[in-house]
């Protein structure tokens, strides 16, 4: 059953098009990938799923509700939650803070409960801080729970990134570019996490990644854009083979890497 369907999404900044008529379906846990060339438009189609751009035109529905107009964080409520290419965490707050401030939208007692410090609301705290470190336990972080965000290392703040996303509880997963920064040991270890998270934690992924290794390891499908616009999907081998992704994004030695 469709999760996610995307039908022509387009955005423009001006006469600059940035995607052109993007199309998109995801099953119930499905692993896909998006990958590119930089400024393909991958990033792009991320912020427009997920509300920072308002397409220029197209469709985007979530479990049967469409998104268009609706704010972020609106859409996250809904089910979809990402990580950034670019780290974005709550840098002064602790790892358990980052974390548990994911959890915002559900919280387990009214706004009555927390305004006069009621028994709901601290049992809805710490009902809410065991979520938050389980999770940390997951993503191997627990070591690290007060320490400042900011003081971890790059690897670890990425790990943080996925914890805080899996802390708002979503149906979709939006990855962008994980492993960026990652060693091969890293990658490695990361390629596995994806994978069980997915069973876990009953997730459909849509992952953005420049490691082909590890998007061909782990993702059964693949869409490729160039200049906004995609020229192949199909099944990873079918895409290390296809002339059109070899001459515009992979070149001959990378493909024969990857196969």
């Amino acid at each position: 059953m469709a999760v996610l369907k995307v039908n022509q999404l387009s955005k423009s900044f001006g006469g600059l098009v940035a995607v052109k008529d993007f199309d998109l379906t995801l099953d119930d846990k499905e692993l896909v990938g998006l990958i590119g060339p930089n400024g393909a438009g991958k990033t792009t189609v991320f912020n427009l799923l997920t509300g920072v751009y308002v397409p220029t035109s197209g469709e985007i529905v979530l479990e049967g509700k469409s998104l268009l107009n609706m704010k972020p964080y609106e859409i996250t409520a809904l089910g979809m939650a990402r990580t950034f290419q670019n780290i974005r965490l709550f840098t002064e707050l602790s790892v358990l803070d980052n974390v548990r401030v994911a959890q915002h939208w559900h919280r387990r007692y009214s706004i009555f409960n927390a305004l006069f410090r009621l028994p709901g609301y601290f049992k809805g705290e710490d009902g809410m801080t065991r979520d938050a470190e389980d999770i940390l336990e997951i993503m191997e972080l627990s070591h690290r729970r007060n320490e400042t965000a900011k003081n971890l290392p790059y690897g670890e703040q990425r790990r943080l990134e996925i914890a805080r996303a899996l802390a708002a509880k979503p149906k979709v997963l939006l990855l962008d570019e994980p492993a960026a920064g990652m060693n091969p040991q890293e990658t490695h270890n990361l390629m596995k996490l994806i994978s069980w998270l997915r069973e876990e934690f009953c997730l459909t992924i849509l992952l953005i990644e420049h490691d082909m290794s590890l998007v061909m390891g782990i993702c059964e499908r693949i869409l490729v854009l160039d200049h906004g616009i995609t020229i192949a999907h199909g099944t990873p081998d079918e895409i290390r083979r296809d002339p059109k992704v070899i001459g515009a994004y992979l070149g001959e030695e990378a493909a024969d890497a990857v196969g």
